[in-house]
C-alpha cells in the first residue's frame, strides 16, 4: 500500500505536481495534501476525488508515508523534512534548503541517481536542471572544462506573486516579488545578492552544476537575469570542452538522444522558444555555433518549462526513478 504526500500543494508547483502525478500514472493508494496554515481547508480535485488540504504540523509529518514531495520553501524543509524522513518516508525536496549537502542526493534523473545515504532527494534550481542535461551529453561524448551560463528566467519562478508584478505591472501597479518593475524590463537580479557580487540563484547554478556533474573542479560561472516572461527559462550556455569537435557533431550528439529536443535550423527562424517551451516536458536546445574566442568552445540556446521539467516534473520523475530502484532490489 503506497501512501504519497504533497506539501505546498496550493502553489503553483505543488499544482503542478498534481498533475504530473496524474499525467505520469504514478500509482498510490492514499494521497494527502498539505499546505500552511493560512490555505489549509481548501478543496483540490484530483483524479475524480475531492481532497481538503490539511495544515502540516509536526505531528502530521511524523505519521508514516512512503513517499513525500514538498515544494513549499526552505524553511518548512528545514523543519519538517527530517521528521517525515525519521517516520520512514522518503522525501524529494523542490527547495534549495538540502542541495548542497554533503550526504544528500542532488537528483536529475537523465544525469544521475540517488545512493541513498539520506532519504531527503534534493531538487535542483530550474535553471540548472534544463542545464545540466544538455551538459551531460556532451560531458560523457567530449569532456567539459568550462560552463559559463546567462539565464532569462520567467517570473513564474517567484510564484504567483511574479506573475501578478507582471500582469499588474502594464497598469503601473508597484511590485510585491521584485525590486522594480519587471514590466517592460530585465533584472539583472535573482536572490540575494552576497559578498562577492554574484547572486544566491547564480550561486546555485555553479555549485549545483558541479555536484549533478559529479566535478568538483569544473569552472563554472553564472548571471541569472528576471525577464518579462509569464513561463518557460531560457538559458544561453557556452561550454568549453575536452576534445576537439564540430557544430555538426554536437547536433548530431543532441539529435540521437531522446533525452533533449533539437531545435536548430536558423535559415527557417527554428530555434528554441519559451512561448513554445511552456506546457512541455521538454528540454530543447539549438542556436549551436562555435565560440571563435576560445578553443574548443560552443554557444547552445537552450529552454524549458521552468514550473515542469524545472520544478514537479523532474520531482516526479526522481519519484518515478525511486520506485523503479527499489523494486529492483
Amino acid at each position: 500500500m503506497t501512501k504519497i504526500a504533497v506539501v505546498g500543494a496550493t502553489g503553483l508547483v505543488g499544482r503542478k505536481m498534481l498533475e504530473t502525478l496524474s499525467r505520469k500514472n504514478i500509482p498510490f493508494d492514499e494521497l494527502v495534501l498539505f499546505s500552511s496554515a493560512r490555505s489549509a481547508g481548501q478543496t483540490i480535485e484530483h483524479e475524480g476525488q475531492t481532497y481538503t488540504v490539511q495544515e502540516l504540523t509536526e505531528t502530521a509529518a511524523s505519521e508514516h508515508y512512503d513517499y513525500v514531495l514538498m515544494s513549499a520553501g526552505g524553511g518548512t524543509s528545514q523543519q519538517f523534512a527530517p521528521l517525515f524522513e525519521e517516520a520512514g518516508a522518503i522525501v524529494i525536496d523542490n527547495s534549495s534548503q538540502w542541495r548542497m549537502t554533503e550526504d544528500i542526493d542532488l537528483i536529475v534523473p537523465e544525469v544521475n541517481e540517488p545512493v541513498f545515504k539520506r532519504h531527503i532527494i534534493a531538487n535542483p534550481n530550474c535553471s540548472t536542471i534544463q542545464s545540466v542535461v544538455p551538459l551531460k551529453l556532451i560531458q560523457e561524448a567530449f569532456g567539459i572544462q568550462r560552463v559559463a551560463y546567462t539565464t532569462y528566467q520567467a517570473v513564474s519562478g517567484s510564484g504567483v506573486k511574479g506573475r501578478k508584478d507582471l500582469a499588474e505591472g502594464a497598469n503601473g501597479k508597484a511590485p510585491e516579488a521584485y525590486p522594480h518593475p519587471i514590466y517592460n524590463n530585465v533584472l539583472p537580479h535573482i536572490d540575494v545578492f552576497l559578498e562577492d557580487g554574484y547572486t544566491k540563484e547564480e550561486q546555485k547554478m555553479i555549485d549545483e552544476t558541479r555536484k549533478i556533474l559529479n566535478d568538483p573542479s569544473l569552472r563554472v560561472t553564472a548571471t541569472c537575469v528576471r525577464v518579462p516572461v509569464q513561463d518557460s527559462h531560457s538559458v544561453h550556455i557556452n561550454v568549453t570542452l575536452d576534445q576537439p569537435t564540430t557544430v555538426e557533431e554536437i547536433q548530431q550528439l543532441f539529435d540521437n538522444d531522446s533525452r533533449v529536443v533539437l531545435q536548430d535550423n536558423p535559415a527557417q527562424d527554428e530555434y528554441p522558444l519559451a512561448v513554445y517551451s511552456t506546457d512541455k516536458d521538454e528540454i530543447f536546445v539549438g542556436r549551436i555555433r562555435r565560440d571563435d574566442s576560445l578553443d574548443n568552445t560552443f554557444h547552445i540556446w537552450c529552454t524549458s518549462d521552468n514550473l515542469l521539467k524545472g520544478a514537479a516534473l523532474n520531482a516526479v520523475q526522481i519519484l518515478e526513478q525511486v520506485m523503479n530502484l527499489k523494486g529492483a532490489r
